[in-house]
């Protein structure tokens, strides 16, 4: 690789680190335990480096890594984040993932927000060669899940609650971004979120799939501070978000450091009765129409953030989902809109995801680019010689699809110091 600051587009996997709670916050269900992670983290970054993947969606684990208001134990990270840097891998990191520590309690607590964003500047500056981050993961799924479906951390299941989470989650997102700023002016977030649709399935369902239509832009009209639809704006205030509250995102103009991120799966779309009961409609519109309506609306470049499928009895299901996936993102590509980077999520098998963790069973899902004893997948191979055939290919193609990131290698050099002087200055 190159010295300095290097235009890449981004090819990446991830370390799954969600840790929601379950059981009215008795029962913890820490992805990064139970996928081995934490005794087999130096060989999971070995397989990141032999894939030739240089980018990795990475975080430590919140509930032991934030201990109290400005009290930290970074041990695990610090022992991680040398190793990345070593092997020159680029974090993108991740510091909330659907759960928070013990004390914080949940999504509904509005100290939230602020404590988070002193969480994220510590990180920042003891990991002051880190640009990437994603604050804040998949803050619409994050409320739905918790404070609407009941199902993690609060389990509420309200809009008022579910109003409640989302406006604390994405202010987090925004104070996070705020404070990382402070100590790395060329910190670029990348805003991993669901990408979704709904689909009527009568007439007389038109009206609740219209509405759920417009929900699922809600984080991100409020991270980016764009103004929500009319009807909306009802529903926020309706349901117990103030005037002070809704223009305080208003005034966000951070959107020229970042990046959306958008995640997209087989259940992502939905049909909607006409009462508002959803079930899953499989694949209709896929990837690549849905990037263009979020595309349409914020104008940003565009990460794939996530994807994944299980390997099936054939052994090619994921590995067909993988081409499915890459073919839509060279046709949004061709379609003008700036793509900037792909992600299998994630490096190994998951578990319990078939629940949406919602029960500790054990269960192991085969979506990894390797399973959990850490033998390569089929979809592992696919994905190595896509990489290979692609990498040098899209960069010299369109100087649009690429980002400047200085690689950990080249931390603290001059051109490091260039390129944050040059930030400091478009602010």
């Amino acid at each position: 690789m190159g010295r300095g600051t290097i235009a890449t587009f981004m090819f990446a996997t991830g370390i799954e680190n969600s840790v929601p709670t379950i059981d009215g916050g008795r029962t913890r269900i820490d992805e990064m335990e139970s996928c081995h992670h934490y005794s087999r983290w130096r060989e999971d970054f070995a397989l990141v480096s032999e894939m030739g993947i240089c980018y990795l969606r990475y975080g430590p684990p919140i509930h032991s890594s934030w201990l109290g208001p400005d009290r930290y134990d970074w041990s695990f990270a610090d022992d991680t984040f040398a190793e990345l840097k070593r092997r020159n891998i680029v974090p993108i990191v991740d510091l909330c993932h659907f759960g928070v520590p013990d004390w914080i309690g949940d999504f509904q607590n509005p100290d939230f927000p602020e404590q988070f964003s002193r969480y994220a500047r510590a990180f920042a500056a003891r990991f002051g060669w880190v640009q990437l981050y994603t604050p804040v993961n998949e803050m619409y799924i994050c409320a739905t899940f918790s404070a609407r479906y009941g199902w993690w951390n609060e389990q509420l299941a309200s809009d008022q609650a579910f109003v409640t989470a989302l406006k604390h989650l994405v202010k987090a997102n925004v104070l996070a971004m705020r404070s990382i700023l402070q100590v790395r002016p060329d910190a670029i977030f990348i805003q991993s979120e669901s990408s979704e649709y709904y689909h009527a399935e009568s007439p007389a369902a038109i009206g609740p799939a219209e509405l759920m239509n417009s929900q699922r832009f809600l984080s991100l009209d409020l991270n980016y501070g764009r103004r929500v639809d009319s009807e909306m704006y009802e529903y926020l205030f309706d349901n117990g978000m103030t005037r002070e509250e809704y223009h305080f995102f208003l005034g966000n103009k951070l959107k020229q450091h970042c990046i959306m991120g958008n995640d997209y799966y087989i259940t992502n779309e939905h049909r909607v009765a006409e009462n508002g009961v959803t079930q899953a409609s499989g694949e209709i519109f896929g990837y690549s129409e849905i990037t263009r309506q979020y595309h349409r609306r914020y104008r940003l470049p565009v990460m794939h953030t996530e994807t994944n499928l299980a390997q099936g009895s054939s052994g090619r299901e994921a590995v067909d989902w993988l081409w499915k996936q890459w073919a839509n993102v060279l046709r949004v590509r061709n379609d003008g809109v700036p793509v900037v980077g792909f992600t299998w999520y994630s490096l190994t098998d998951q578990t319990d995801w078939d629940v949406a963790l919602r029960e500790k069973r054990g269960t192991v899902n085969a979506v990894g680019l390797f399973d959990l004893d850490r033998r390569i997948r089929p979809v592992g191979k696919a994905f190595q010689r896509l990489i290979r055939q692609w990498r040098d290919v899209l960069p010299t193609q369109s100087l649009c699809l690429t980002v400047p990131v200085v690689m950990p290698s080249d931390a603290g050099g001059d051109q490091e110091a260039h390129q944050q002087a040059r930030a400091r200055e478009i602010g």
